[in-house]
């Protein structure tokens, strides 16, 4: 072989390149990406875990192709807490387009439907709201990854089968109409995990007396995540060009992304068993999740409090050390964390 020129990849299981396994790192934080339109979320994981050269990474609630904003990708340690981040209330900027009904409830479906929208006004849109703000009842279409007797709704609804779907609640915080330009009507919400957008524009658009469907999805927040730290791809890749440490300074601590999660600071004592799994008593009041924190100021992780006070460990990080280059004989399988699929929005 001529130097400098390399050899056949070397596979192992599952056609994985071991040559790039070996370059993975633990690397670990929270990259507020910008999806943009027209990739999965998968697909914008999986570019962000190669750059980063991330040994384990996920994201924490997909964002359908034709939507674009705030997708947080947990690397490393951060995707303890991805399950907090899933559960948290998102905002999306939303346009609907009136008059015009698609089988997958998105510009990228075919239009099944047509009505008249005309009597449609400001002022009819701002009292139809009224009734989906609150906790709603809503049912999932049929284009969405819930399963259902083992199968994927959207497997079934690309063969043109329909099958009946329970409702399920979800939580509406906000609700407001922003503008209504001919058949274009923009609004922005801020909704509970398992909230169908495109589902809400359908119900919406049928109390108005006509329908629509999803033209502009943005999500602008996931949690306290919003668009003030968000980096696009393209800037990440120019970013990627100066160097590890470069990318790294984008990623913010796990811990900064749930302020609302109740701190507790523990003594040496108390963080040394709760690092061996022990239940540590005398913690304060208020029973739920809490973030822990050593003597020192440092993250441990997480921890649940029940109402007696007593605090068992929850979710703990490991012990900050060096950063490790090489693989460690993990299965590849579980490197990537997978998000909770059917929660699209």
């Amino acid at each position: 072989m001529s130097e400098g020129r390399q050899g056949p990849a070397e596979t192992g299981p599952g056609g994985v390149d071991l040559r790039e396994r070996s370059r993975r790192r633990d690397v670990s934080g929270i990259l507020v990406l910008d999806k943009p339109v027209g990739m999965t979320s998968n697909a914008a994981l999986q570019r962000v875990r190669r750059l980063y050269r991330a040994r384990k990474a996920g994201h924490t609630g997909s964002l359908d192709p034709l939507a674009s904003g705030v997708l947080p990708i947990c690397l490393g340690e951060a995707t303890k807490i991805s399950g907090l981040l899933l559960e948290a209330p998102k905002t999306y900027e939303v346009s609907a387009r009136l008059g015009a009904r698609t089988d997958t409830g998105d510009a990228e479906g075919r239009v099944v439907e047509q009505q008249d929208w005309s009597n449609v006004t400001m002022d009819r849109v701002l009292a139809v709201m009224d009734a989906f703000r609150g906790r709603i009842e809503q049912v999932p279409p049929m284009y969405s990854a819930l399963k259902q007797q083992g199968r994927r709704l959207y497997e079934l609804a690309r063969k043109g089968e329909t099958v009946e779907r329970p409702p399920r609640p979800i939580m509406i915080y906000s609700l407001d109409a922003v503008s209504l330009d001919g058949p274009d009507l923009g609004f922005r919400v801020r909704c509970s995990k398992g909230t169908y957008v495109r589902t809400l524009v359908e119900d919406l658009a049928a109390a108005l007396g006509t329908v629509a469907h999803v033209s502009y999805l943005r999500r602008v927040e996931a949690g306290s995540l919003d668009q003030s730290r968000m980096v696009g791809l393209t800037e990440l890749e120019r970013v990627a060009e100066k160097g590890l440490d470069a990318l790294d300074s984008l990623l913010q601590a796990p811990d900064e992304a749930l302020p609302e999660v109740p701190a507790v600071r523990l003594d040496a004592d108390q963080a040394r068993r709760v690092q061996w799994g022990q239940r540590i008593e005398g913690t304060g009041d208020g029973a739920g999740t809490v973030r822990l924190y050593g003597p020192d100021g440092i993250f441990l992780g997480l921890g649940q409090r029940g109402e007696n006070g007593v605090l068992a460990p929850r979710r703990l990080f490991r012990t900050p050390g060096p950063e490790a280059g090489a693989g460690d004989g993990e299965s590849d399988s579980s490197e990537v964390v997978a998000d909770s699929h059917g929660e699209v929005q």
